[in-house]
């Protein structure tokens, strides 16, 4: 990060269970079951869990783009290069 850049201007490519939950309206607790269920993007470091922000963008644009709704435990990015 170059000094003049502040906080606001950070964007994070990893939320924690917590703040995704605030984004989404859910309690952590609903977030934590959907994502030990497979029902939701997650990464693990540790014994933490992070949810990557692309995801969450990723099915707002899904959504957006159909009209409709996007089931987080049917929904799969575009395939990662590798």
């Amino acid at each position: 990060m170059s000094e003049d850049a502040t906080a606001s201007e950070v964007v994070r490519k990893f939320l924690s269970v917590a703040s995704a939950a605030e984004v989404l309206g859910l309690s952590e607790m609903t977030l934590y079951r959907v994502i030990a269920a497979g029902e939701f993007p997650a990464v693990r470091v540790g014994r933490r869990l992070f949810i990557p922000s692309q995801a969450l963008d990723d099915m707002a644009t899904a959504a957006i783009a159909t009209g409709g709704v996007v089931d987080a435990a049917e929904w799969r990015p575009a395939q990662v290069a590798g």
